[in-house]
C-alpha cells in the first residue's frame, strides 16, 4: 500500500526515530509499503519518518541502470560503524523536499549495520551513490535533513519554496 509522503517542513521530519525493538509483522509490512512507496515516487531511499512513522527503519535501492536487476534493501535500527576519512559531493534531493536539490558532502564510503526484515544482524560497506543514500536516510532518523547542510539563506529560501508548495496543494 502506498504512503502519503510528509513534505518539509513537518515537525515529524526533525524528530529523533525510536530504535525498533520488536520486530513484527507490521513493521514488516510498513517496510514492504515504503518500498512500494520509494519505487512509486520515484525515489531510491527513504525513511519511516517521511511516512510518519517515528521509527528507525530505511528502505533503499541505488539501482539505476536500465535492466539491471533491482536490489531492495530494508534496514532496521541502521548505523554507520565506521566511515572513510575521503569525502565525496553528491547532489541530493528528497521525497520530503520535491524539485530541490543541492550538494552536499559525505564520507565517501561507510560500513553499516542492521537488522533485515528477518532481525538478521547485516553487516556491509557502500560506497558511491549507495555510501550517500544510506547516510541521507539516516540522517533522516535522527531529524536531520539534507537541507541542514546548507548555508542558512539557501536552506530558508528552500523552506519557504516547500511552504508554498504545500500552500498549493492545500488549496487542491
Amino acid at each position: 500500500m502506498k504512503r502519503d509522503i510528509l513534505i518539509h517542513p513537518d515537525p515529524r521530519l526533525k524528530k529523533l526515530c525510536s530504535p525498533v525493538d520488536d520486530l513484527n509483522d507490521e513493521l514488516r509490512k510498513l517496510a514492504d509499503d515504503m518500498l512500494e512507496t520509494m519505487y512509486d515516487a520515484p525515489g531510491i531511499g527513504l525513511a519511516a519518518p517521511q511516512v510518519g512513522v517515528l521509527s528507525r527503519l530505511i528502505v533503499l535501492d541505488c539501482v539505476k541502470e536500465e535492466g539491471e536487476k533491482p536490489r531492495p534493501l530494508i534496514m532496521f535500527n541502521p548505523e554507520v560503524t565506521a566511515s572513510s576519512d575521503e569525502t565525496s559531493v553528491y547532489e541530493e534531493g528528497c521525497l520530503s523536499i520535491p524539485q530541490e536539490y543541492a550538494e552536499v558532502t559525505r564520507p565517501a564510503e561507510v560500513e553499516v549495520s542492521w537488522l533485515d526484515r528477518d532481525g538478521k544482524l547485516q553487516k556491509e560497506g557502500f560506497s558511491g551513490l549507495w555510501a550517500t543514500c544510506v547516510q541521507h536516510e539516516i540522517d533522516h532518523l535522527n531529524g536531520k535533513l539534507f537541507i541542514d547542510y546548507l548555508k542558512p539563506m539557501r536552506r530558508q529560501m528552500i523552506t519557504r519554496r516547500m511552504v508554498k508548495l504545500k500552500r498549493e496543494k492545500a488549496r487542491g
